[in-house]
């Protein structure tokens, strides 16, 4: 069963940029669409943002034109770029990775954006 490890969170300034990485830990990697969820204090989990086996992108309209998802197979990794920044940014990111009859996530990293 595939295993997912997020990184990249930290603290960054509004406006600034970061980087996450999702990896993956399947040799089917490429059978599966990933997701980026985030849930902010007090807040719903939300989609962010998704990639299929295709490469065919997603975004929320939240993040669309700032965030950038996107996959690299032979690494077995996917990224979120996050530009441009905003203090409603402020969340704990998780990976998901969806197959048939298959669902993980992973740990979760922190993104903190002061204003």
């Amino acid at each position: 069963q595939v295993q997912l490890v997020e990184s990249g969170g930290g603290l960054v300034q509004s406006g600034g940029s970061l980087r996450l990485s999702c990896a993956a830990s399947s040799i089917n990697f490429r059978l599966y669409t990933i997701y980026w969820y985030r849930q902010a204090p007090e807040k719903e989990r939300e989609l962010v943002a998704s990639i299929t086996t295709i490469n065919s992108p997603n975004y929320a309209d939240s993040v669309k034109g700032r965030f950038t998802i996107s996959r690299d197979n032979a690494k077995n990794t996917v990224y979120l770029q996050m530009n441009s920044l905003k203090p409603e940014d402020t969340a704990v990111y998780y990976c998901n990775a969806k197959s048939l009859g298959l669902e993980l996530w992973g740990q979760g990293t922190l993104v903190t954006v002061s204003s």
